[in-house]
């Protein structure tokens, strides 16, 4: 298969780490949508599982010059993407330090390449974290697509227990989560398919 018949790898980014997320679910839904959509292979990286010390490479991640087994890891990971969905949460008006840390751990393998947010929280569904991670996404080379996916009060769409939970999402995130997965589609016809998967 080349880099020309394959479909785009679409990775969904679980963002929040602790124990009892709600993004968790929330992932386990868009992944399953962007399945059935159809333009896109999909995988998930949950930054729980990934498990990042602080950042604490000598060197600036525009080298790629890594020195630690984790980063080498996850820089494996992510290069293989062509686009990216973030869930994430909102804490104190902003995003949560563990999707801060993984975002400054690597550089390259973030550029050129489409990135949808889908925030949750409360009253203001996680839209205060996207205002302050858009300009670190731009920073980082990354197309920010034009939709969001907003999910007010997400505990209410939350059924199950542990693993089991599931998300059920109102007709409205449905939508806003069609309108990301085009945006990323656009925005791939622009820029190409820029992951490293072997073809």
């Amino acid at each position: 298969m080349t880099q020309a018949d394959r479909r785009p790898l679409l990775q969904i980014i679980v963002a929040s780490t602790r124990p009892g997320r709600v993004g968790e679910p929330i992932a386990r839904w868009f992944a399953e949508y962007a399945r059935e959509h159809g333009a896109f292979d999909v995988e998930i990286v949950d930054l729980a599982e990934v498990d990042l010390p602080m950042f604490a490479e000598p060197h600036h991640p525009r080298l790629a010059t890594y020195t630690l087994d984790s980063t080498k890891a996850f820089s494996a990971t992510i290069a293989r993407a062509d686009a990216f969905a973030i869930v994430h949460p909102e804490y104190n008006h902003s995003y949560n330090a563990a999707l801060k840390n993984a975002l400054d751990h690597l550089n390259q393998e973030w550029a050129d390449k489409p990135v949808a947010l889908i925030g949750y929280g409360g009253v203001a569904a996680g839209a205060r974290a996207a205002e302050a991670l858009l300009p670190v996404l731009v920073a980082l080379g990354m197309s920010p697509v034009r939709a969001t996916v907003p999910i007010p009060f997400a505990m209410k769409n939350i059924s199950g227990e542990g693993e089991d939970r599931t998300f059920s999402p109102a007709a409205e995130t449905e939508a806003g989560g069609k309108a990301a997965l085009d945006g990323i589609g656009a925005w791939l016809d622009v820029l190409g398919l820029n992951g490293a998967r072997a073809t």
